[in-house]
């Protein structure tokens, strides 16, 4: 029962993450009039911590749920095997089933939102650009997951301002997606989510740069606790 409401958290949220994008794109482009106004990007990046910290929240009392593919699959990798075909055959494919359906349900009620992220360079390039970016944010989410210290407030505030950092870096040339599901979702509603340049620059290259990033973290921080460990042994 634990990891079927763990599935439909998955569902749900992803369900609710591109509905939240969408909202907050039409709030300031369509009511507020500020589609192209500096001002209107600062109100975006605001409105989107804002929703990033809902989003933590919300997974944090569902002890788990996620939205983005690339959170669980760090976590999967390093478990065991039985978590790692958990979360690769039920809770990537129920994240992705959620954000189609969420997509679908954007474009049904307001069709001006517009059809997602879209590549606006090489093949070559926008992989490299998606892995490096989700190279860092990883990197950045093992880190205060394990080794920084602070409350939930701290590490939501820093992990939301890298996401939206990283997020604006990568937006000219990707979308600056770090989402599998999401950009999915917008995809499939193009008809364009099985050609190659969106398995490779969407899927591959994040995913690959996931497990890199853990089996970096995995190599840099083991080293420095077992140092740790001697000093402190050494010191008593």
């Amino acid at each position: 029962m634990g990891k079927a409401r763990l599935i439909l958290w998955d569902f749900v949220f992803s369900f609710m993450w591109v509905w939240a994008g969408a909202l907050v794109k039409l709030f300031v482009g369509k009511v507020l009039g500020m589609g192209h106004d500096p001002r209107g990007e600062i109100i975006k990046g605001a409105l989107s911590i804002m929703y990033m910290f809902f989003f933590a929240f919300l997974g944090k009392v569902t002890k788990g749920g996620a939205y983005n593919p690339l959170t669980v699959l760090a976590s999967a990798v390093s478990g065991d095997f039985n978590q790692f075909l958990f979360t690769v055959g039920a809770r990537i494919p129920a994240q992705v089933i959620g954000s189609i359906v969420g997509v679908k349900h954007i474009i049904d009620t307001f069709p001006e939102v517009g059809l997602g992220p879209r590549l606006s360079v090489d093949i070559h390039r926008g992989a490299l650009t998606e892995g490096l970016l989700t190279f860092v944010i990883v990197i950045i989410s093992l880190g205060l997951a394990r080794n920084i210290p602070g409350g939930f407030f701290m590490k939501t505030w820093i992990s939301s301002v890298s996401k939206l950092t990283l997020h604006i870096l990568g937006s000219d040339l990707t979308g600056g997606c770090m989402n599998p599901a999401a950009v999915m979702g917008w995809a499939y509603a193009r008809g364009d989510h099985i050609t190659k340049e969106h398995i490779i620059v969407y899927w591959l290259a994040p995913m690959e740069a996931t497990v890199l990033a853990v089996w970096t973290f995995r190599l840099v921080v083991k080293p420095l606790t077992e140092e740790k460990d001697k000093l402190k042994a050494k010191s008593e």
